[in-house]
């Protein structure tokens, strides 16, 4: 199974989700189940094989590898964070 680089990653998910204007929401989301977060990923795991019949190549399997590291979880935040208060310069 291939996974993407995280980093990589995580800036594909932050302008996704700044491409929907889901910034605000995605943040207090994040901050809100940040304890669930391990939980989640260990589900999208066992989800996985039929889920990857709907989603593209290896998306779950990076979602639930994000959702396990807390640090990974916490660049995703500040990078949206990030994204809002350049939005908001604009």
């Amino acid at each position: 199974m291939q996974y993407m680089e995280k980093t990589s990653f995580i800036e594909q998910v932050t302008q996704r989700i700044s491409e929907l204007g889901l910034t605000t929401p995605a943040i207090l989301l994040l901050e809100a189940h940040k304890p669930l977060a391990f939980l989640g990923s260990q589900l999208l795991f066992i989800a996985q094989p039929a889920m990857d019949i709907f989603a593209p190549p290896n998306l779950i399997g990076n979602l639930a590898d994000l959702l396990a590291n807390d640090s990974q979880l916490e660049q995703l935040i500040t990078m949206l964070e990030k994204s809002a208060t350049k939005k908001e310069k604009i």
